[in-house]
C-alpha cells in the first residue's frame, strides 16, 4: 500500500531532514520517495545541501514538494500522521493510493536494454526513467 504526504507548502531543507528522519522510525515504512521542484547546481541556494539521514548524508536535490511511502499496513497511517501533525504545522493532506511502481516496464526496458537485470528491485518506482540512476536515486538500508 502507497501513501502520499502533500504538504501545504513546499519544504525546506531543515524540515525535510527532520521529517524524514522521524519517518524513517516508523517499522511500517518500506521505502519512501520525494517529489519536488530541482534545485539549481551550486551552492548559491541554502536548501540544496547536504541532509542526514539514519545517520547517512544525502545531497538533497530537490524542494520537497510531496512524499511517497510505501507501508505495510493502514495502521501505519496513524503514526505517519502524528508526525505530521509535529512537523508540518501548515497543514498537509494524506492520500492512500498506487504511486511507486512495483515491477520493471517496458520503459525500463528501453532505457537499460540488457543491464535491467542488474536494476535493484530498490530501484524500481525510485527514479525518473530519463535520469541516471548516480544522480537521482539513493537507498538508505535500515540498520538492524
Amino acid at each position: 500500500m502507497d501513501i502520499e504526504i502533500f504538504p501545504h507548502r513546499l519544504l525546506s531543507a531543515d524540515t525535510t531532514e527532520r521529517l524524514l528522519n522521524d519517518l524513517e522510525k516508523i517499522e511500517g515504512v518500506e521505502r519512501m520517495v520525494l517529489h519536488g521542484q530541482r534545485l539549481p547546481q551550486g551552492s548559491d541556494n541554502p536548501d540544496r545541501r547536504t541532509i542526514k539521514i539514519n545517520g547517512e548524508e544525502v545531497e538533497l536535490q530537490i524542494k520537497t514538494g510531496r512524499v511517497l511511502m510505501e507501508i505495510d499496513s493502514e495502521e501505519t497511517i496513524d503514526e505517519v500522521r502524528e508526525i505530521c501533525e509535529e512537523h508540518l504545522p501548515f497543514g498537509y493532506n494524506i492520500h492512500m493510493g498506487l504511486f511507486i511502481r512495483k515491477q520493471k516496464t517496458v520503459t525500463d526496458q528501453i532505457k537499460y536494454g540488457e543491464k535491467l537485470e542488474e536494476v535493484s528491485e530498490d530501484m524500481i518506482g525510485l527514479t525518473d526513467q530519463n535520469a541516471k540512476l548516480s544522480e537521482r536515486a539513493r537507498v538508505l538500508k535500515r540498520k538492524e
